[in-house]
């Protein structure tokens, strides 16, 4: 089967998973091309990668003409176009409406739409995009959902045919097989990266985007009692960065009681953290089925989220779901967990068992194929 793989800007969870779902289908023996932009082929060295994103036209954008032209001969040339996201999805139902043979076309929601800005001129934005995507949505012969209330919006929006799509971590695996850092080990992790090793460690992996709600993180590690450090692993903007960090700064509590909080950057050993830390906390306004909480569940690590978006299905009753944008909610969880051993090893045991029985990224693959082939039939 050929394919052609549709993404824009993606350096998190998306495009890991476009980056497991092309490995998989290509060493099943599928031919399979992707359309992306440069930041995100040299992110996930996609070498072959045709770097054609942004997509624009217009008189005076004679390279944006000549992109929605080779793009359109691509969709033309395979079987299958999957587009992966919003402005994928637009790009993508173009491309085919105009491809000749015409392809089916696929279209995966990864996240929700945005918040409506303020502004009068702002909302019409918003609503001219959300038709735009409506139309994308409704010529797709099938749209899926990272999570139940991704489909649901898909059907809001007249998709015609939908389905949950699950997006599995491919580091869930070997976290299952892994236990917990040894002392030592933990110890020299935690001082390479100029932190005490005497304290619990709060982990938080996460990019640094408004989405994360950070500053709901922080105001909850100044909430807590107990004597923990608080780590975020992750980069992303950098204003937004320094502006936590600065209120980081803020928690000035001795040395040997009360939260310190560490932003460690961007790291390629986040599974080395998972298995290091006392709990995993993530503060989202809004996740489908975060690869992250993914992870810390394969780690044995008890998780502490927000009720929203795919989360509550995917932590069932293994971890605390907590409300979003409540600080004391989430450094009362926090605190408890590290106030009970045993609790801490329940609950983690319990989200390892619950990440055991989650589908592998080759059961996606095989399901992918399946997908192509037959839930896409007879809606064109």
């Amino acid at each position: 089967m050929r394919v052609l793989m549709v993404l824009g800007h993606a350096a998190g969870g998306v495009g890991a998973h476009v980056d497991t779902l092309v490995t998989g289908l290509r060493e099943q023996g599928h031919d399979v091309q992707v359309v992306t932009a440069e930041s995100t082929a040299r992110a996930f060295d996609w070498a072959d990668a045709h770097r054609l994103w942004p997509v624009h036209g217009g008189a005076r954008a004679p390279r944006g003409l000549v992109d929605w032209h080779r793009i359109m001969r691509l969709a033309g040339t395979v079987d299958v176009v999957h587009a992966h996201g919003h402005q994928a999805a637009v790009v993508a139902a173009v491309a085919v409406a105009r491809a000749r043979p015409r392809p089916r076309l696929v279209v995966s929601l990864h996240n929700d739409l945005p918040p409506v800005p303020g502004s009068s001129a702002a909302r019409a934005a918003a609503s001219a995009a959300r038709r735009l995507l409506s139309w994308s949505l409704h010529r797709a012969d099938l749209v899926t959902g990272a999570s139940a209330d991704l489909v649901e919006l898909a059907d809001a929006l007249g998709a015609r045919r939908t389905e949950l799509a699950l997006v599995p971590s491919a580091a869930v695996a070997d976290l299952l097989e892994r236990p917990a850092l040894e002392p030592t080990e933990r110890a020299a992790l935690l001082a390479g990266a100029g932190l005490p090793t005497h304290r619990p460690v709060v982990l938080t992996v996460s990019r640094i985007a408004p989405q994360k709600d950070l500053l709901t993180l922080l105001a909850a590690a100044r909430c807590s009692d107990a004597a923990a450090t608080w780590v975020v692993v992750g980069d992303g903007d950098e204003r937004l960065r320094a502006r936590l960090q600065e209120e980081a700064d803020g928690i000035r509590q001795g040395e040997e009681t009360g939260a310190k909080v560490r932003f460690v950057g961007a790291r390629t050993d986040v599974s080395e953290w998972l298995r290091a830390a006392d709990v995993f906390v993530l503060t989202s306004r809004w996740e489908a089925r975060a690869l992250v909480v993914q992870e810390a569940m394969g780690a044995g690590l008890p998780v502490v989220v927000t009720r929203t978006g795919g989360l509550p299905d995917l932590v069932g009753d293994a971890g605390s779901l907590v409300p979003v944008g409540d600080p004391a909610a989430v450094a009362a969880e926090v605190d408890r967990l590290l106030a009970d051993a045993d609790a801490r090893l329940r609950e983690g045991a319990a989200g390892r068992v619950r990440a055991a029985g989650w589908p592998t990224p080759d059961d996606e693959t095989r399901r992918w194929v399946e997908r192509y082939v037959t839930q896409t039939r007879g809606v064109t």
